[in-house]
């Protein structure tokens, strides 16, 4: 996404949740343009760090995942 910042607007996935690698998780929205950002690993959703409406710049950490490996 090229942007400075976004709105996290709904998360696809819920705390305790498995999730594959890829697997979309949350949706962001920067100037009214949606774009999904996906698990970067499988694992376990464990905890999330940005709320629904939370405004979060680029590359911040939005959730932890648990791996399996």
């Amino acid at each position: 996404m090229a942007m400075q910042d976004g709105q996290v607007v709904k998360w696809l996935k819920r705390e305790g949740d498995a999730v594959e690698a890829g697997e979309a998780l949350v949706e962001v929205e920067s100037a009214k343009v949606s774009e999904t950002v996906n698990a970067p690993v499988a694992g376990r959703l464990v905890k999330i760090l940005a709320a629904e409406d939370d405004i979060v710049k680029v590359a911040a950490i939005l959730a932890e995942i648990e791996t399996t490996s």
